[in-house]
């Protein structure tokens, strides 16, 4: 029985090889580039996750190859023609989506978002204006973003959430983290939300709608979004983290499917077909590739670089398109020069990876003699700026500790006295020590999604406070109440 099944195993290996041969072929026409495998050389190993790699100059591959293992259980090499989940890559076909229906007449990018979503809040009450589809997808609505408030509110990323609870807890939300319009700040929830319209003003889903509209006619076989956790999937790579003490550990969070900010899966052939579109417009013609490249306003005159789904921006004087995608253990990033048909797209299933810089340094092997600005030594990397922190004493202590209910999230945080000062419990997160920071500012530890929380006491003298408000990265000013 065990020659049978190692037989078996043996048998599903050579598959596997079998199925990644043309692309590995055809990677060899091209002279095998050192300085560019130098570049991922510490993760090209048999034990070690790592990424697919493509270089495309004027609609094809000039180099792509694997570097690592896509499945460490059968020993299964990352490949160009694997699935990957590419995390907010996602957003450029999202917001494509939309675009596309702008075109056709069905929606307009000004519409208040209520006109289709009409659970959200009204907030013309508190800031005078509405919340429209173009804030939304320029990240300016104030939205505060749902993977935060999931973490705030103690709800796992792994638990099954339905699209329902999601928008509830979204529209619970009484307050933005600014007028609309008047910031910009990156919200998962706005790509969410778009999701939802697209659904509502189609009748399909988001997956059923960039199928047909997107994915089919550029012949993306391999690509769509996963918005059933329990759909097999042909050669799809695992995502990792490195384990303590040494090797690695599956990192993938089976039930989350909250797809438009997120939830698209795709190969590294698969998005050059994408890419090419934006030099064909074989998708939605010139008017698309207009409408998407459409940066950002504020109210106060000022442009961002953000368009549909992509920073539209410069490096080294070159005119680029550019973003990047994270979650569990995956990163992606697609890194595009226009202007000379040439572009990076990286996919990797390491979550210790950060593919942008290497995007640019593989851009500065092949076209860097294009490049008009010399290149700008990296500042070292700093850790974010903090207020110097103390210990509570004895009297704050006491007049701190409760309990405090946040309506917006529907959760308690318990302020307990412990270890000599003040601990911050709450729903599916371990404790954390509040340090004094500043008058009536505390900062405690937070998660993946908010690495570090501040709360904010009103002050009341000598008395208790009865409330305080949170601020989490993408989320700021949620107001808990003393019960």
């Amino acid at each position: 029985m065990r020659h049978l099944v190692n037989l078996r195993r043996a048998a599903f290996v050579a598959a596997i090889g079998i199925a990644l041969l043309p692309s590995a072929a055809r990677a060899q026409r091209f002279p095998a580039n050192a300085r560019v495998d130098r570049l991922f050389a510490q993760w090209d190993k048999p034990d070690s996750p790592g990424c697919a790699l493509g270089v495309v100059k004027d609609g094809r591959f000039i180099y792509e190859r694997g570097y690592g293992m896509a499945n460490l259980d059968y020993d299964i090499p990352n490949s160009p023609r694997l699935v990957y989940y590419i995390g907010s890559d996602s957003k450029q076909f999202t917001a494509a989506a939309i675009a596309l229906l702008q075109l056709q007449g069905k929606l307009n990018v000004d519409d208040d978002i209520r006109k289709f979503i009409p659970e959200m809040p009204d907030y013309r009450a508190t800031y005078g204006v509405p919340v429209t589809i173009n804030q939304l997808i320029h990240h300016t609505s104030g939205i505060r973003d749902i993977y935060t408030l999931m973490s705030l509110a103690g709800i796992r990323m792994e638990d099954v959430m339905t699209d329902e609870t999601a928008l509830k807890l979204i529209s619970s939300q009484k307050e933005l983290n600014f007028k609309p319009g008047s910031e910009y700040l990156y919200s998962n929830s706005t790509y969410w939300l778009l999701g939802q319209i697209v659904k509502r003003v189609t009748g399909k889903s988001l997956r059923v709608f960039a199928d047909e509209q997107i994915f089919q006619p550029l012949g993306m076989t391999h690509t769509h979004y996963h918005d059933d956790p329990g759909h097999v999937m042909k050669g799809r790579a695992m995502s990792y983290e490195p384990a303590p003490g040494g090797g690695f550990r599956i990192s993938y969070l089976q039930n989350f499917d909250k797809i438009g900010a997120g939830g698209l899966y795709s190969t590294v052939e698969d998005l050059q077909k994408w890419d090419e579109n934006f030099y064909t417009h074989k998708v939605g013609g010139d008017a698309l590739q207009a409408l998407i490249h459409t940066r950002g306003v504020l109210t106060n005159g000022d442009t961002i670089k953000y368009a549909f789904g992509n920073e539209v921006s410069t490096y080294r004087g070159l005119r680029t398109d550019e973003h990047g995608g994270s979650l569990m253990g995956y990163k992606a990033h697609i890194l595009r020069f226009p202007d000379q048909r040439f572009s990076v797209i990286e996919t990797c299933n390491l979550g210790t990876i950060d593919p942008g810089p290497i995007a640019r340094q593989i851009a500065e092997i092949y076209i860097g003699d294009r490049m008009t600005q010399p290149a700008v030594a990296a500042a070292a990397r700093r850790s974010r700026t903090t207020p110097p922190t103390a210990s509570l004493d004895a009297a704050e202590v006491s007049r701190l500790a409760g309990d405090y209910y946040s309506d917006e999230l529907d959760v308690t945080y318990r302020l307990v006295p412990a270890d000599g000062g003040l601990v911050l419990r709450r729903p599916n997160l371990p404790d954390a020590k509040l340090q004094a920071a500043g008058p009536d500012t505390y900062l405690a530890a937070g998660d993946a999604m908010a690495s570090q929380l501040a709360l904010h006491f009103d002050r009341a003298g000598n008395a208790p406070p009865q409330s305080f408000t949170v601020e989490a990265g993408r989320v700021t000013n949620i107001r808990f109440r003393r019960r």
